[in-house]
């Protein structure tokens, strides 16, 4: 009896380690914009759901960053704004990219200098509550894509 409950728990507690993850979207092209001084950074990616149900990234964070916010660029009538987002859709069996000019993550507060050719661990947050670990490649201010 007790082993039947030892083995019960250890099938339930593997489960809920699975049901953490995001099983269906994936991140590729991951990069972070690196500016001089205490600037904040951006982080750019392509993410792709190979899920039958649409998902939206709500949010990240990262152990070197103090803060990391979701934001869209746009452009009307020769104006270029920028503004905080609740959340980026991505359709199910589709993509939606993180990139300059669009979506992307704002990186503040640095906990310490981020220089081009390090990798910084981000966790991308969904909608339903999954996660995603990602490792994005630093560049200079200069690069222009992933």
């Amino acid at each position: 009896m007790k082993r039947g409950f030892a083995l019960l728990a250890c099938v339930l507690c593997a489960g809920l380690v699975h049901a953490g993850t995001a099983p269906h979207v994936s991140a590729s092209q991951a990069w972070i914009r690196v500016l001089p001084g205490a600037l904040p950074a951006g982080a750019y990616a392509l993410l792709r759901n190979d899920g039958d149900k649409p998902i939206a990234l709500t949010g990240a964070d990262s152990a070197a960053y103090g803060m990391a916010m979701l934001h869209r660029s746009s452009e009307t009538g020769g104006t270029s704004r920028m503004a905080m987002v609740d959340a980026m859709p991505i359709p199910a069996h589709g993509t939606q990219a993180l990139a300059p000019g669009g979506y992307h993550l704002m990186l503040m507060d640095a906990k310490h200098p981020v220089q081009p050719g390090d990798t910084v661990r981000i966790t991308l947050k969904f909608s339903d509550g999954s996660t995603l670990p990602v490792d994005f490649v630093a560049r200079p201010a200069s690069a222009l894509g992933g």
